[in-house]
């Protein structure tokens, strides 16, 4: 188990604590997280937690992988446990987000359904020998997600405060870029077979 691997492992790990944090019932056993008045918009501390963990758990995803490439310890257990956190981690902020009313159920809907489609067209690209890197609006889509996302538990501070929406405008870009890279992964998968 070398270094990038446990980085991989720890944003797991870190992605079950965003989990717990954000969908226990802390009420129900008498736990009130602080909550901050800045300017009119309530802020609960609950979700500055979860989000300082976000932002940790996704440079993990960052370290992993150059860690990996610089120290020549890319492995293919690598590639797979990488690919499973990365997803871990913004699907299940997705869902809770769409479960606390923070953005429309479509959205996770969308993302997570393009992503098993894309990974069955890399999985078949595969078994036929073709491997298939990531094109560049994925790319495109999983770092404008992250950031929005990373906004979103922030409550878009300091945009909201002069009413600049980027966390919604950046989960909406990286949902449309969702159904760009498929339609592009798709493209690929159709002339190789």
């Amino acid at each position: 188990m070398n270094l990038p691997n446990r980085l991989t492992i720890l944003r797991l790990i870190l992605t079950c604590f965003i989990i717990f944090l954000c969908l226990f019932p802390f009420y129900a056993i008498g736990i009130n997280f602080p909550k901050f008045n800045i300017d009119g918009l309530i802020v609960d501390s609950l979700y500055l937690i979860s989000g300082i963990i976000y932002i940790f758990a996704a440079l993990t995803d960052f370290l992993d992988g150059s860690i990996a490439r610089k120290t020549n310890q890319v492995t293919d257990t690598g590639k797979l446990l990488d690919a499973i956190a990365d997803k871990a981690l913004v699907d299940v902020v997705l869902i809770t987000f769409a479960c606390r009313g923070f953005i429309p159920l479509i959205i996770p809907v969308i993302y997570i359904f393009r992503d098993e489609i894309v990974n069955a067209l890399k999985f078949d690209l595969l078994r036929r020998g073709y491997v298939t890197a990531a094109i560049k609006s994925g790319k495109i889509k999983t770092a404008s997600m992250m950031l929005g996302l990373g906004l979103m538990f922030f409550y878009n501070l300091p945009f909201e405060l002069i009413n600049l929406k980027v966390a919604d405008f950046l989960i909406y870009f990286a949902t449309i870029m969702s159904i760009v890279s498929l339609i592009e992964y798709y493209n690929i998968w159709k002339k190789v077979k």
